[in-house]
This record gives structure tokens, C-alpha cells and sequence, in this order.
């Protein structure tokens, strides 16, 4: 019978014939077939591919991987103490010769708004000297530097086209001299310092004040000096008290002495009282209005003199009566 398979058995080899010169039983064995390849991945190949699938392995291997080999080249380039310098010198010479170009240096300082002698100070105070790159001049430390200057309020610099650094200085203006031991010094309308003076008939212009504490009071002492008025050619100067008052130094001696709260409205009361009953003509050597509810004056040697003798006379002339 032929095999379901359709392969025909073979005989096996060896076989003998029977005794009877016949052909014995013969045994069949099946012809050897070479194994197929299973299809199927195995578990190793099945992972890693499943891992290659994975987005973050692909960036890795895709992005990753040169990075790190293009730095760990770049680590043992330069691990070499000579490359490092030689790639430093170059940097720094590409770098010189940008900054350097003409396009960028700074050959001449313009100064606006100054005086002389501030417009020296400002030259004096630059850091590095002309010619030389716009890079190596910092503009906010240089302005900075400008405006640490008694007599500067502000300070603007600008670096014009044709390598031109201009600086626009605002000074500030004196308003006022403080009288102090060591000798005048100039104030602005704040109290701020602007110089010092040598001589007063260098600006018999301005008013003058004296006292500890003084120029922490300077707006009001100028309002009070605005609302003089009729005192102003007789007025010498404010004297600052204890910190707290002013006092009004007349010529002649005589002193208005101001209270500690709201002194512009009590000088106006002094100068109604003046229209009225011509006050301040009077010989007098102190007006004290530091009580504004009760103001008293007092008088100098010879006007007591002459008002005692006064009452005398008017005592006597009543007693005969």
C-alpha cells in the first residue's frame, strides 16, 4: 500500500535475503527531511524590538549618542592644557578685532550742560582713555560715577554716530548757603550739596542759614524766606534751633523768634501786625512768636530806658494831679 504522505519507504540498508533464497521481510524507514526555520523571533530579538520601538530610545540613539561622542571628543580634545590656550588666544583675538573695528571706537567725549569745572571732573573721572572700543567703556558705571558728584542732579550718556560719547550733565542749582564752621557750603532746594563756597560776596544772591540740622530743613526755610516779603532787605538769615524752629535774623540786632509747628502762617500774622502798627519800626531786640497765642516782644536797653522813664513821667503826672 502506498504511505498517506506520498513519500515511498525505503528499504533499509543492510537488508538480507531470506534462506530460501527468497526476499525476507523488508523494514522501511523514512527518508530524513532537513528542518524548516521557525518564523517566530525569539525572546531576545523580540525585546530589543520592541525596545527600538520605544520614542525615547529612538531620540536617544538618533540625537543622544552623537551628542555624546561629539562632547566626549570635545572632553579629550581638549584635555590638553596647550589646545585649551591655543583655543582661548584665538577666541580672544577674533574678539579683539570686532570690538576694535572702526565702526566702534570712541574718539571724542562731548560734554553738555556742565561747567568748567564740572566738565573737567567728568573728564577726569572717564575710565579709559580716547581712543579706545565702545565695549571696554561702561556706560551705566561711568553714569553712575557722574552723578555720585555734589553738584550733579543727572547724568546722560549717548554714543553718537562718528565714535562720539556724549554726556548730558544736569547740574544742580543752588538755592541756598548753609553757614557752618569749617564755611559755606551751596544747597540746592532739597538740602543736597552743590559746592563750597569761599567767600559769601561770591553769591550775595542767595540766602543764608545756619544751625545743626539746617540743610534737612531747606524748603521750609525757603518758604519762609519766599513769604518775607518787606523783610527781605533787612533779613540776614534763618538760624536753626535745636533742630526744630527757625529764627529770623534781622540787621540791627533784632531776632524774630518762630514757632516749631506751621512758622509761615505766624510770620504772616508779624508782618499783618507791622502794616497795622508799623511792629517791626519799633526798637526792639527779640519778637518772640513761639507761643502763637501769645506773642511778646522785648525791647533793647535804651527803649526800656526810655519807656520806664515814659511810665515814670506818666506816674508823676498823675500823683500831682
Amino acid at each position: 500500500m502506498r504511505p498517506l504522505n506520498g513519500t515511498p519507504p525505503r528499504e533499509a540498508p543492510g537488508h538480507r535475503q531470506g534462506p530460501s533464497g527468497g526476499r525476507g521481510p523488508r523494514v522501511y524507514q523514512r527518508s530524513k527531511r532537513p528542518a524548516r526555520r521557525d518564523p517566530a523571533p525569539s525572546r531576545l530579538a523580540f525585546k530589543l524590538e520592541r525596545l527600538w520601538l520605544t520614542p525615547a530610545v529612538r531620540a536617544f540613539t538618533r540625537i543622544g549618542v552623537p551628542i555624546v561622542l561629539i562632547v566626549a571628543g570635545l572632553g579629550v580634545w581638549l584635555g590638553d592644557p596647550g589646545r585649551r590656550a591655543d583655543l582661548v588666544a584665538q577666541v580672544q583675538d577674533v574678539k579683539d578685532a570686532i570690538e576694535h573695528r572702526p565702526e566702534f571706537m570712541v574718539k571724542l567725549l562731548k560734554i553738555e550742560g556742565a561747567s568748567p569745572e564740572v566738565a573737567h571732573a567728568v573728564r577726569a573721572m572717564l575710565p579709559v582713555g580716547l581712543p579706545a572700543s565702545s565695549f571696554d567703556i561702561d556706560l551705566d558705571a561711568y553714569r553712575d560715577t557722574i552723578r555720585r558728584l555734589d553738584a550733579v542732579a543727572d547724568a546722560r550718556l549717548v554714543i553718537r554716530p562718528g565714535g562720539v560719547l556724549e554726556a548730558d550733565v544736569t547740574e544742580r542749582v543752588p538755592a541756598i548757603l548753609w553757614r557752618q564752621p569749617a564755611g559755606l557750603e551751596m544747597l540746592d532746594a532739597s538740602g543736597h550739596r552743590v559746592a563750597t563756597l569761599i567767600s559769601r560776596e561770591a553769591r550775595p544772591d542767595l540766602p543764608v542759614i545756619s544751625g545743626m540740622g539746617a540743610d534737612k530743613a531747606v524748603p521750609e526755610a525757603l518758604e519762609i524766606i519766599a513769604d518775607a516779603g518787606p523783610l527781605l532787605p533787612r533779613l540776614r538769615g534763618l538760624e536753626r534751633l535745636g533742630e526744630r524752629r527757625w529764627d529770623m535774623v534781622l540787621d540791627h540786632n533784632q531776632r524774630i523768634m518762630l514757632p516749631e509747628t506751621d512758622p509761615v502762617a505766624a510770620l504772616d500774622r508779624i508782618l499783618a501786625l507791622n502794616t497795622a502798627e508799623d511792629l517791626l519800626a519799633r526798637d526792639f531786640t527779640v519778637i518772640d512768636f513761639r507761643n502763637k497765642d501769645r506773642p511778646t516782644i522785648r525791647l533793647s536797653d535804651n527803649a526800656l530806658a526810655e519807656f520806664r522813664r515814659v511810665q515814670s513821667d506818666i506816674l508823676k503826672a498823675r500823683a500831682t494831679q
